[in-house]
């Protein structure tokens, strides 16, 4: 912006003045902020520009200023916004806080008063998972379950737990974990759908226990077509299993509603097995 600013006002000494003070300037109006290290009064009067600055650049000058105004409002918006969200929303505290994605230490710390001693901050499974879901239905809440389909989504979603301290579940579908990896990518065999569904739970991961509220993650309804995600998905699991003793999901949905009865038992039957 002073590159600009000199650059119009050459040739005038008292527009040059005001440019290298990058202050808010209407020719033959105030300057009324100035740049660190620059020594100025509040208000210091500008003459109006003389026959060297065309007008076409002064309107440039104009609209660069109230540029600037513009970007300084702004910027005060955002941090007062800021500021109220973090008084609002505090993390969880640093004992409570890991990397379960890097890290090969034992399950979180920290309970919730409300909640069962089993649920945690972060991703919950297993015998925990059990218990998070039995004590909605007992005490008549639902917990909120929201298709992904970007980093930014999972974020919005996590934060707004935070600010209610309530559980939340992370679903992905196949096709909105298509998109979390990419559209570009080649789908063959569910490659794209299985890569971003597993980059999505990672991020889960990696975030839920910074914002310290408990987090199921799962999977959307799964037709008998989508089965081939389905088993890229049972296998990142088990590769997670191996080495943190939890699955990567918190649950999985296998949906085959459509099809025969006799058929959908045994497709799920299969699954059972293999899962138990």
């Amino acid at each position: 912006l002073k590159f600009w600013l000199r650059t119009v006002a050459a040739g005038n000494p008292a527009l040059c003045r005001a440019a290298t003070m990058a202050a808010f300037v209407v020719p033959g109006g105030l300057v009324t902020a100035k740049s660190p290290g620059v020594s100025v009064p509040h208000q210091v009067a500008v003459e109006p520009p003389t026959s060297t600055a065309s007008p076409a650049s002064t309107r440039f000058l104009q609209l660069g200023a109230s540029s600037v105004a513009l970007a300084a409002l702004s910027g005060r918006s955002r941090q007062s916004r800021q500021s109220r969200q973090t008084r609002r929303a505090q993390p969880a505290s640093l004992e409570e806080k890991r990397f379960p994605v890097l890290s090969r230490r034992d399950a979180p710390v920290g309970t919730f008063p409300k909640m069962p001693e089993s649920v945690h901050p972060g991703v919950v499974s297993g015998q925990a998972l059990v218990d998070l879901l039995n004590h909605a239905k007992e005490n008549g809440y639902a917990i909120p379950a929201v298709n992904c389909v970007s980093s930014s989504s999972i974020n919005a979603c996590i934060e707004a737990a935070r600010k209610m301290d309530a559980p939340i579940m992370i679903q992905f579908s196949a096709g909105g974990a298509q998109f979390y990896a990419g559209k570009g990518l080649d789908n063959t065999e569910f490659h794209a759908a299985i890569a971003g569904a597993v980059a999505g739970a990672y991020h889960a991961r990696a975030v839920a226990e910074q914002y310290g509220v408990p987090v199921i993650l799962h999977t959307d309804h799964c037709a008998k077509n989508l089965l081939p995600w389905f088993d890229g998905l049972l296998e990142a699991d088990k590769r997670y299993f191996e080495r943190h003793g939890e699955p990567l999901f918190s649950s999985h949905m296998l949906d085959l509603s459509e099809e025969p009865l006799e058929e959908n038992v045994e497709i799920c039957v299969k699954y059972l097995e293999r899962m138990a």
